[in-house]
């Protein structure tokens, strides 16, 4: 009998498990696709919106390998991202004053109005994340979700 109610309560335990894990996998895709359909709005996507933010704060022009390094991603990707930004107007491309085979990437002004826009469309989706959220502790979410 004992075992019977061990097996049940590991089972149990078990479904759990794979019930909390995929509703972090759901929460993760209703965030990225509530970004993206904000940031849709003013004319970016996510990944665009995180170099252009990468550029902003830079305050100057920056190497492909430093954008591809803080944006975890392979330099050829962050070359594709570049010609896409570029196309849009967002970013130009530059020499680098330290190195002539080097070549730097620059926010436009329209790259810098895009950004502030997408940065207040996040702001947004964030405030209503946060209203979702109400009531619960922030605190203890954030370690639980870091401890990931």
């Amino acid at each position: 009998m004992n075992k019977r109610r061990t097996r049940i309560r590991h089972a149990s335990h078990a479904e759990n498990d794979r019930h909390l894990m995929f509703s972090l996998i759901n929460a993760g895709h209703a965030i990225e696709q509530s970004l993206e359909k904000a940031l849709a709005r003013v004319g970016l996507s996510l990944t665009k919106f995180g170099a252009l933010t990468h550029l902003v704060e830079a305050g100057e022009p920056i190497g492909l390998s430093e954008c591809a390094k803080k944006m975890t991603c392979v330099r050829s990707n962050i070359t594709q991202l570049m010609d896409r930004l570029e196309a849009d107007g967002l970013v130009r491309r530059v020499e680098d004053p330290r190195d002539r085979r080097g070549v730097r990437a620059a926010v436009t002004r329209l790259g810098l109005e895009r950004q502030t826009a997408g940065a207040k469309e996040v702001t947004r989706v964030q405030a209503e994340l946060a209203t979702t959220l109400n009531g619960m502790d922030h605190g203890a979410l954030r370690r639980a979700l870091s401890a990931i």
